[in-house]
């Protein structure tokens, strides 16, 4: 089973940046886990969101012919909780791409349930992402990309992004 922890982009410019939203929904069953009195979006699932974000942006840079993998959180620093009726929006910025890999800077904030509240930093994040096909060290991987899979890549489509997986 994959979980996406985007429901759609709303702005994708190819090898610069992207940003993705998300609605955060009482009904989701990780809302509970931590805290089942006070309900809230894990800091993992955050910055998973973030990683399948910015993942998507590395893959198109490179045609998704190579499988993409978050290879470090090299920062994530939170300034506030997600709760339900939020909306995440997950924004990403390629600082560096190269064969090997990318380096991505992102904000992640919230637009509040409240019409007319302002929009909040909720944080930082700074992720790097591997090309395993150009891996060094000798491991062996699936031939299928199954990173970007056809689910996945439809939250590309919108933008008319050309999204067939190539190997």
């Amino acid at each position: 089973m994959r979980w996406y922890w985007i429901d759609k982009f709303v702005e994708f410019t190819p090898k610069q940046s992207a940003s993705a939203v998300k609605a955060v929904s009482l009904a989701e069953d990780h809302m509970h886990d931590l805290y089942p009195d006070f309900p809230m979006v894990p800091h993992s699932l955050i910055i998973e969101g973030m990683a399948q974000t910015a993942g998507m942006l590395v893959g198109e840079a490179r045609g998704f012919c190579e499988k993409v993998i978050l290879a470090k959180i090299n920062r994530a620093t939170f300034h506030r909780l997600v709760r339900p009726g939020e909306t995440i929006v997950y924004t990403a910025n390629v600082e560096q791409l190269n064969e090997a890999g990318a380096s991505i800077s992102g904000t992640v904030s919230v637009r509040p349930a409240e019409a007319g509240m302002p929009v909040e930093l909720v944080a930082e994040i700074e992720l790097m992402f591997s090309h395993i096909d150009k891996n060094m060290a000798g491991m062996e991987f699936p031939e299928h990309n199954f990173v970007f899979t056809e689910h996945f890549t439809e939250l590309l489509r919108v933008f008319g992004i050309d999204t067939n997986v190539r190997l």
